[in-house]
């Protein structure tokens, strides 16, 4: 009976050792995810490529480091700099969640009729992130971004300092669930739904969110 159990024991966590192995071979495929935790400064990630550095981090971690990570952010033009628009930093396409599901095809896919929502937009663990009706509510996303994936042009602050500030300003967001307190266009939107109450991270809880990201492989 003891060599039994045990036998029982060792096939168990060989089954466990397999579907384990199966799953990392099917991140290391990952090609967008949803960040799993954000900055621990609200929107402040030191700029874009801190908000890179922090998507490729998690990515390693997630046994998809053979891909070069951009965070789906836009930035305003500053000190002479031109502006950056997030659909312009994320590659061509196309792009697969953890669980090998396909979000886009390309970049106007993304910006088009896309297949990302609650159940699609998964982490970079594969887990499913809270939405509206969780508690917490974490379905505001960090984008800084108009609907067509361009950063705003009219000298407010829709990014937080371009992606440093942790208390004053606003950085746009977008719904991972596509849901909001009407059922419109802006309360559907991945990417540019409503601005956040402030940029610290009690600011961003109080929206709606836990400072998130969108990360996508650029190759």
């Amino acid at each position: 009976m003891k060599n039994l159990s045990f036998g029982g024991v060792a096939w168990i966590a060989l089954l466990t050792l397999g579907l384990s192995g199966a799953a990392q071979a099917q991140q290391s495929k990952m090609t967008f995810f949803v960040t799993s935790v954000g900055s621990g400064k609200g929107a402040d990630f030191g700029g874009l490529a801190g908000a890179d550095k922090h998507c490729q981090s998690l990515a390693a971690a997630a046994g998809a480091s053979k891909h070069v990570w951009h965070a789906y952010l836009s930035a305003s033009s500053s000190q002479g700099s031109p502006p950056v628009n997030a659909r312009d930093r994320i590659g061509k396409g196309p792009w697969q969640n953890a669980k090998g599901v396909v979000i886009a095809r390309n970049v106007a896919d993304l910006h088009g009729k896309n297949n990302l929502n609650k159940e699609t937009a998964l982490t970079e663990k594969g887990a499913v992130v809270n939405g509206r009706g969780d508690t917490p509510n974490m379905h505001d996303i960090l984008t800084g971004s108009q609907p067509d994936g361009t950063a705003y042009a009219d000298g407010d602050d829709h990014t937080c300092g371009n992606w440093t500030k942790s208390g004053d300003g606003a950085a746009q967001l977008g719904h991972h669930d596509r849901m909001g307190l009407r059922d419109d266009d802006a309360s559907r939107s991945w990417n540019s739904s409503h601005a956040s109450r402030g940029c610290s991270d009690d600011a961003l809880r109080g929206t709606g969110g836990a400072g998130l990201l969108y990360c996508f492989a650029v190759k």
